[in-house]
C-alpha cells in the first residue's frame, strides 16, 4: 500500500472531482455533454420503433399545400374539417399544433365592415344586404362554432424575450398563484405569449403551450409540463390533450386537477405531476423527458388534404386522438431531436401524449443523485485502491468490468424502472482512473526498466534486457537449475589465419565473423551470448528468458552459422583473406545458470556437465570432419530435424559413452538421394559395430562416390582399414575414447 500511496491519493482526488459534479457542488460542462450523448444513444437503443395506435397525426405537408393552397387556410374550410372529423370520421379528440393568432380575411368580411362603417354607412340597400350576408361571411365565428362543445385543444406560444408581447388569449392556468409557495420549486419562467383569438379560446375545450426546451447542443429532449407566467402555472399542449381525454371519461366532464408530487419526507424538490390516475415524472423545474417512440414517421400520418377530400380511410381515424400540425419544411416547425435532425414538432407532442397514456415516461427523481454519488464513491474508491496493484491486463479487465457493470445497471434501470440515471460521470471516472494509472505505470515501468538494465546489463547480454525488464518479477540473477541447450563455436586453424593477416586485417576479420555469428545467435534465434573466448563463441538457449524450443533454436542457429560461413568466405576471398571454417558443438541438459563468479568479476553464465560435453563436441568436429556435432538430448528434443549418427564416444572426465549426431536439416527438406545415403550410412555404422569390416568398407566406397567431400566417410574408411590390419580387442564395444579435451 505504501509504495502506491501517491497513485491512490491521485485516484481519490479524481473521484472527489466527479463526486462534486454529481452532487452539484460544481458542474463540468464536458461531463454534461457526454451525458447528453449517452442519453441519446440510450433512447435510440430502447425506443420501440413504432408509435401509439391511439394517436394519429394529420399533417399539413407539401401535398396538402399543393392541393389546398398556401397556409393558413380559410377558417370556413377549417370549420368544415372539424365537422368532417367529428361527424364522418368519428375522431375522439382534435388538437391543433397551430396558433390561430390572426382573424380570417379570406371571406372579404373586413372590407364589408369597413364600408359599412364608412362610405356606405347611410346606403340603405347596402345595409340590408350587409346585415343579411355578414353572418355567413364570419368564418372566424363559424370555426369557433365548430369547436364549441367538442374536445378540441389549441396550442399557444410562450416567449421569454425582453419586451415580449402578450397577444390574444391563452386561457386559464392549470395552477394559480401560490400553488408552490415555500417548496423552493423553480419552474421555467416566461414573460410573454402569442395566443389564439379570444373566440377560439372560449370555444375550445382546453389549450396548452407548445414550447420545448432546446438543450445546449440544439436538441429537444424535454418539454416543460408546467411553465410559469406571472406566478401562475400553464400546462403543456400534450398535458392539455391528456387532461381533455380524461375529462371525457369523467362523470362530471371536467378535466382532473393537476397535483404536484414531492417526496414523502418533504425534503426533496418536485418529482412528478399527478393528473387523475396518471403520474408524470418531471424534473425539479417541472419539465418531462420526451419518450421518443422512434424516428420520424413512427406515428401514423395522414395528409390533411386527404381528410378534407374524404379520401382518408375512416378506420385510420375513428376513435383516435388527432393532432394537426405542420410537417412541410416551409412552415418552420421542424426540430432537431435525439432520434432525428429534422423532426416535426407535432410528433414530439404525439410522443408525450402516448408516453403519458402508456406510463412510459422516464424520470430523474432526487434519489437518483444519491445513487449516482454512491456508485461514484464505490467505484472510485475500489479502483483507486486496486488498480495500482494490478498488471496492465488485469487492470484493463477490472476497468472494463466496472464500466460494463455500470452501463448494464444503468440500462436496466432505464428500461425496467424508468429511471434516467446519469452515466457519464461513472464512465469518465473509470476512464480517467485507468488512464492515470496506466500512464503512471508506464513511466514507473520505464524507470524500472532503466534500473533493471543498469543492474542486469552487467551480466546479461543487452539484447535480452528489454524482454526481461518487461516483466522483472519473473527474473532473478540467483543461480538455479534449468534444462538448457548450450552451443560452442570455434574457428578452425585460427593460428594459421592470424599469421596470414596483418593485425588491422585480423581485427576486421575476427570482428566480421563474431558480429555476424552473434547476430545469427541473438537476433535470428533468440539465444543468449555468454562470452567470447578468443575466436570461440559460447551461447545458450532457455535462460534468462524461458524458451521451450531451446534445442530447436540452437540447431537452427548452428545450421545458419555454417551456411553464413559460405557467404563470409566469398567476401573474405574477394579481399584476399583466407577462408573461414568453424566447428560447432551443441548439447542439451540440466545445468546451473545464474550470476556466478568472484568478488572481483561476476557473470551471468552456465555451468555443469552438459556444458562440458558441448565444449568437447565442438572439439571433436575437427576429428570427424563435420561442421556440427550435437548430443543425444538435443537430438531427442528436435524430432523433425534429420540427424546422422556420427559415433558413440567417451570424452575425458566422463565414464559413460555419449552418442553424437550431425544435424543435416529439416525432415521436409531431405532429398531422395540424401535419404538413400543416410540409410546406407546407418547400415555401414551397424556393420562397423558388428566388426563386419568388408561390408563396411564396400558401403564406405559407395558413400564416398556419392559425396566425395564428406570428411566423416574418410575417417571411417581409415578406421576400417586400420581394424582390418589390427582388429580391436574382444572387449571392444564400438565406443571411441578420447583422452584429450
Amino acid at each position: 500500500m505504501r509504495q502506491h500511496i501517491v497513485r491512490i491519493l491521485a485516484g481519490l482526488a479524481i473521484t472527489v472531482f466527479f463526486l462534486g459534479h454529481a452532487a452539484y457542488a460544481w458542474r463540468a460542462g464536458f461531463i454534461d455533454r457526454v451525458d447528453s450523448i449517452i442519453y441519446d444513444a440510450r433512447v435510440r437503443l430502447t425506443m420501440p420503433g413504432r408509435g401509439d395506435g391511439r394517436v394519429v397525426i394529420l399533417e399539413i405537408d407539401e401535398k396538402s399545400l399543393g392541393e389546398v393552397g398556401r397556409w393558413p387556410w380559410s377558417r370556413d374550410l377549417m370549420a368544415k374539417l372539424m365537422d368532417r372529423l367529428f361527424g364522418e370520421y368519428g375522431v375522439r379528440l382534435v388538437a391543433f399544433d397551430v396558433v390561430w393568432a390572426e382573424p380570417d380575411t379570406s371571406s372579404g368580411l373586413t372590407t364589408l365592415d369597413a364600408l359599412a362603417a364608412g362610405r356606405l354607412r347611410d346606403a340603405q340597400v347596402f345595409r340590408l344586404a350587409y346585415e343579411e350576408l355578414r353572418a355567413g361571411l364570419d368564418y372566424d365565428a363559424r370555426f369557433a362554432a365548430s369547436m364549441k362543445g367538442r374536445p378540441v385543444v389549441l396550442g399557444y406560444y410562450l416567449s421569454s424575450e425582453t419586451g415580449a408581447v402578450r397577444a390574444n388569449a391563452i386561457g386559464a392556468p392549470a395552477l394559480g398563484p401560490g400553488a408552490v409557495e415555500g417548496r423552493g420549486v423553480s419552474f421555467t419562467a416566461w414573460n410573454g405569449y402569442t395566443g389564439n383569438l379570444a373566440a377560439y379560446m372560449e370555444a375550445a375545450a382546453s389549450a396548452g403551450h407548445i414550447n420545448p426546451i432546446v438543450d445546449h447542443d440544439g436538441l429537444v429532449r424535454r418539454v416543460p409540463m408546467l411553465a410559469e407566467l406571472d406566478g401562475s402555472l400553464f400546462q403543456a399542449f400534450s398535458l392539455a390533450i391528456v387532461r381533455t381525454l380524461l375529462a371525457g371519461q369523467a362523470a362530471d366532464g371536467e378535466p382532473p386537477p393537476v397535483r404536484l408530487g414531492f417526496p414523502a419526507d418533504g425534503q426533496g424538490g418536485l418529482e412528478w405531476i399527478d393528473v387523475g390516475a396518471l403520474r408524470i415524472p418531471v424534473d425539479a423545474s417541472g419539465s418531462a423527458l420526451v419518450p421518443y417512440h422512434g424516428p420520424r414517421g413512427s406515428f401514423d400520418y395522414v395528409a390533411l388534404a386527404d381528410v378534407l377530400s374524404g379520401k382518408a380511410p375512416a378506420e385510420r381515424l375513428k376513435g383516435r386522438v388527432v393532432l394537426i400540425g405542420a410537417t412541410a419544411p416551409g412552415l418552420m416547425d421542424l426540430r432537431a431531436t435525439p432520434v432525428g435532425n429534422v423532426y416535426p414538432g407535432v410528433e414530439i407532442h404525439a410522443n408525450l401524449v402516448a408516453g403519458m397514456l402508456n406510463g412510459t415516461m422516464k424520470g430523474r427523481p432526487a434519489y437518483v443523485l444519491g445513487a449516482e454519488v454512491l456508485i461514484l464513491l464505490l467505484a472510485g474508491t475500489a479502483l483507486s485502491l486496486f488498480l495500482p496493484k494490478l498488471s496492465m491486463p488485469w487492470a484493463t479487465t477490472a476497468a472494463m468490468a466496472v464500466a460494463a457493470l455500470a452501463s448494464g445497471m444503468n440500462l436496466k434501470l432505464w428500461s425496467d424502472a424508468g429511471l434516467d440515471l446519469p452515466l457519464a460521470s461513472t464512465l469518465g471516472l473509470v476512464a480517467m482512473l485507468y488512464t492515470i494509472h496506466m500512464a503512471w505505470g508506464y513511466f514507473a515501468e520505464s524507470r524500472t526498466r532503466r534500473l533493471f538494465a543498469d543492474l542486469f546489463g552487467q551480466y546479461v547480454p543487452p539484447e535480452l534486457v528489454d524482454r526481461m525488464a518487461a516483466d522483472p518479477q519473473r527474473y532473478s540473477m540467483e543461480p538455479r537449475d534449468a534444462e538448457l541447450t548450450i552451443l560452442f563455436a570455434d574457428v578452425r586453424g585460427f593460428t594459421g589465419i592470424s599469421e596470414a593477416l596483418r593485425p588491422q586485417e585480423l581485427r576486421e576479420y575476427i570482428n566480421a565473423y563474431l558480429t555476424e555469428m552473434s547476430d545469427i545467435i541473438r537476433s535470428r534465434h533468440r539465444g543468449t551470448l555468454d562470452k567470447y573466448i578468443g575466436d570461440a563463441i559460447m551461447a545458450f538457449w532457455g535462460a534468462p528468458v524461458a524458451d521451450p524450443g531451446h534445442a530447436r533454436h540452437a540447431i537452427q542457429a548452428a545450421l545458419d552459422m555454417q551456411r553464413h560461413c559460405t557467404e563470409l568466405n566469398a567476401r573474405f576471398l574477394a579481399r584476399g583473406w583466407p577462408p573461414l571454417r568453424i566447428g560447432v558443438g551443441i548439447n542439451s541438459g540440466n545445468v546451473r545458470v545464474g550470476d556466478m563468479g568472484s568478488r572481483v568479476r561476476r557473470a551471468y553464465t552456465v555451468m555443469g556437465d552438459a556444458v562440458n560435453v558441448a565444449s568437447r563436441l565442438e572439439g571433436r568436429t575437427k576429428y570427424y570432419g563435420v561442421g556440427i556435432l550435437a548430443g543425444e538430448g538435443t537430438r531427442r528434443a528436435v524430432p523433425d530435424v534429420v540427424f546422422r549418427e556420427v559415433d558413440r564416444i567417451r570424452v575425458r572426465g566422463r565414464d559413460d559413452a555419449v552418442a553424437v549426431f550431425e544435424p543435416l536439416g529439416p525432415e521436409a527438406g531431405l532429398t531422395g538421394t540424401a535419404r538413400a545415403g543416410l540409410d546406407l550410412w546407418d547400415e555401414t555404422l551397424r556393420a562397423w559395430r558388428a566388426r563386419q569390416w568388408e561390408r563396411a568398407e564396400v558401403n564406405l566406397h559407395q558413400l564416398q562416390r556419392m559425396d566425395p567431400d564428406c570428411g566423416l566417410y574418410r575417417v571411417y574408411a581409415g578406421r576400417v582399414a586400420e581394424f582390418r590390419r589390427n582388429p580391436p580387442p574382444e572387449a571392444w564395444d564400438g565406443v571411441t575414447a578420447f583422452d584429450e579435451k
